[in-house]
């Protein structure tokens, strides 16, 4: 779709009556087009401003709903921007494609003690020493107050000055390219934060209804096309002026959109064309609640032509399985062969009774043709981590033994792995939900419904902590010097053999679901992946597995080749062919 080339204090406001741009210490009268742009109507001033508009005579100037900068917070004037100012280094760079890649999840504001983008590539040496192809980093446009997970966002198009601004993301992902580590940027476009949301004053963006987070974009309404063209053109703007290899499309279910082709579908379009002009891979990753293959099925046979999708199913088996937890969505998978399901045909639930949902979910997967890569899985995630009550991870409730049986499902298994920061090392510090909104009744809102949130998982309230509370955030950061250090040190080395070998040995990226049979025989999983043999003991009691002729990987002491195969002591796992 070729479109309109606009000036760059041009607006879309067809809800004023009459619109000034506010920049410089100077009033310019703008003029209204037929479709609703805006444009000033006297000569603008060049360079680096700060500027805002009056809406209808207002006293108080709002920010630019295309804002790139917001120096003082999202209520205030918004700052020019110049993307193509920045010396980019990365023209050799060719992309990373998501079949046969290592996904790492982190927060930029937690991931170092500085929590900035220049802080995180100090840290690049430990991600390429892990092995990780890819980087998904939690969203990064600006939200209201100072610390946030970023979900909360209003004004898509700026990046939070707190991590170091738009030129600081720059920077950030021309160091990972020289790294050679992709980088994926979490995206969401189906609702706005709380507070600073001042796109319905311009313009119909949303649409009568709600979702579990906020008002529903207007996607099918009237005006809706030039909505649809501003979530589009953003997701441009992610690759074109910060040059990001992928991004990861936050709770697509949630995007209600009754038009002819959906908004999903449309932009796998643009990305595919895009992708073809700049001559690398652009990856598409979905977070949807639908287990729905249609999502990530190509365009050509039917489906909306999304890459890739995040799979909760494996979560919750590899879960349940190793801490024994069933409560709330962990129920149904108590069985050990809940997850030789889900490693077999990727959905658990594929048109089952879900107990937590009280009705039958999903879709099944024609495991005939779609490839394993497609479901990215992983053990912890900023969701199922940092949506417990207490932020808390696999460590608080898992030994070495487990640990290492935790990463060696998720990097042995037939999907695209996804790790979360500081997991490799077993990292103390947990991962709370945190918010800095300056509003009072938003910020007790906020704290009860975290509370009201959690009762069906029958988790202890009082075990939540409030994420106003500045201590909340700090515990959240990664404390780097325990890498080196006892348990935390023999996981890392442990997470870099299995990366390493999911490198060298071509069984573990093998993307057809046919390589992959599972066997449950009381707590013993096994997992066939061709040649090689997974192996995972649940139970208590020691377990052996007849046939084996060499221990490629084990969780630590006591798992041994013996004459009569492999022997596992409880609680404990092993690769072997």
């Amino acid at each position: 779709m070729i479109r309109a080339t606009r000036g760059r204090f041009d607006v879309w406001a067809p809800r004023a009556s009459r619109l000034s741009l506010s920049v410089a210490g100077e009033t310019v009268p703008m003029t209204a087009g037929d479709d609703g742009w805006w444009t000033p109507a006297e000569p603008v001033p060049e360079g680096e401003v700060d500027y805002g508009y009056l809406i209808d005579d207002a006293d108080t100037p709002r920010p630019d709903p295309r804002s790139r900068r917001q120096p003082a917070g999202v209520h205030e004037r918004s700052r020019t921007f110049d993307p193509h100012a920045f010396s980019w280094t990365d023209q050799r760079w060719t992309g990373r494609q998501l079949a046969g890649s290592v996904v790492y999840e982190l927060h930029v504001g937690t991931f170092t003690p500085e929590g900035t983008f220049d802080a995180a590539l100090e840290r690049l040496d430990h991600l390429v020493e892990l092995g990780v192809d890819l980087v998904e980093v939690m969203p990064v446009n600006a939200f209201n107050g100072t610390r946030n997970w970023g979900y909360d966002g209003v004004l898509w198009f700026a990046v939070h000055e707190g991590y170091g601004g738009p030129a600081g993301y720059q920077r950030f992902v021309d160091g990972c390219h020289a790294r050679g580590i992709g980088v994926v940027q979490d995206v969401v476009h189906n609702h706005l934060g709380p507070s600073g949301n001042y796109l319905p004053l311009y313009a119909p963006y949303l649409k009568e209804g709600r979702n579990t987070w906020g008002d529903l974009l207007n996607l099918d309404g009237e005006g809706s096309a030039e909505v649809r063209r501003y979530v589009l053109d953003n997701v441009r703007m992610w690759f074109e002026d910060y040059h990001v290899d992928g991004l990861r499309l936050d709770a697509v279910h949630a995007l209600v959109d009754e038009s002819p082709v959906h908004l999903l579908e449309e932009m796998a379009v643009e990305v595919a064309a895009l992708s073809a002009h700049l001559r690398r891979p652009l990856t598409l990753i979905a977070e949807s609640d639908l287990n729905d293959p249609r999502l990530v099925t190509p365009r050509e046979a039917g489906g909306y032509g999304v890459d890739a999708q995040w799979s909760d199913d494996f979560h919750h088996a590899v879960h349940v399985a190793l801490t024994g937890e069933t409560s709330g969505y962990y129920a149904d998978f108590e069985p050990l062969e809940a997850l030789a399901k889900v490693c077999e045909r990727g959905f658990f639930h594929d048109g089952t009774w879900s107990s937590f949902r009280e009705r039958d979910h999903g879709v099944p997967i024609d495991t005939a043709t779609m490839p394993t890569w497609r479901l990215v899985v992983s053990n912890q995630n900023h969701d199922q981590v940092g949506n417990r009550a207490a932020g808390d991870r696999l460590t608080e409730a898992l030994d070495e033994h487990q640990l290492g049986c935790a990463a060696l499902l998720t990097l042995t298994g037939p999907f695209t792995p996804m790790l979360f920061q500081g997991e490799e090392w077993a990292a103390s510090a947990p991962f709370q939900f945190f918010t800095s909104h300056p509003e009072p009744e938003l910020a007790l809102a906020t704290a009860e419904g975290r509370v009201q949130e959690f009762a069906k998982m029958g988790w202890d309230p009082a075990a939540v902590p409030d994420p106003q509370d500045p201590a909340t955030y700090e515990r959240s950061r990664l404390d780097w010097s325990e890498r080196e250090q006892g348990v935390h040190a023999r996981l890392l080395a442990r997470y870099r053999q299995l990366v390493a070998l999911r490198r060298s040995l071509p069984e573990l990226t093998d993307p057809s679901f046919g390589s992959t049979s599972c066997r449950v025989e009381g707590g013993l999983f096994t997992m066939r992946r061709g040649n090689l043999l997974v192996a995972v003991n649940t139970g208590d009691s020691p377990a052996d597995v007849a046939g084996r002729s060499e221990l490629l990987f084990s969780t630590g002491d006591g798992v041994a080749l013996t004459t009569q195969g492999l022997h596992l002591p409880p609680h404990a796992g092993a690769l072997t062919r």
